[in-house]
């Protein structure tokens, strides 16, 4: 009686060790270019609510696709960071020409590249400092594929 217990308990409690290391996670920021070689002036890509109502958070425990993409472009900057690949850059470069399509309302024509770059925020003091760790190279809005 106590040995299917046993099994069972682990799956029940789970353990934090699956953790290898608990950093910042890295925040993703993007900027639309006249030229490559502009200026840029970054923005925020997808910031987290300053607040969520009782009845969206409840909402979101079960269901929240949005919040798991993001998960996923956390993973892929992580990636970037690590062991750099074209797969994680393509992936976030696809989201963020995606939503400036798409809700964000940018405009490809008045500034037809597009950057990112990944900044991981630590506190100094009482001050918290964003510190570039990845600069992704322009590209042009229209050889982004968007799905």
């Amino acid at each position: 009686m106590l040995r299917p217990l046993a099994l069972l308990l682990p799956a029940l409690i789970p353990s934090w060790r699956f953790f290898d290391v608990i950093a910042p996670s890295p925040r993703i920021e993007f900027a639309m270019l006249a030229s490559p070689d502009s200026v840029a002036a970054w923005q925020a890509f997808r910031p987290r609510p300053a607040r969520v109502a009782l009845l969206a958070m409840l909402g979101r425990l079960f269901w929240n696709p949005r919040w798991n993409e993001s998960l996923f472009l956390v993973s892929c900057a992580e990636r970037l960071v690590d062991q750099p690949t074209q797969h994680s850059q393509d992936e976030i470069f696809r989201r963020i020409a995606s939503d400036l399509r798409g809700s964000l309302g940018g405009d490809p024509e008045a500034a037809p590249w597009l950057t990112f770059r990944l900044v991981f925020l630590e506190r100094q003091g009482v001050e918290i400092v964003g510190q570039e760790q990845f600069r992704a190279a322009p590209r042009r809005w229209a050889d982004i594929a968007v799905r």
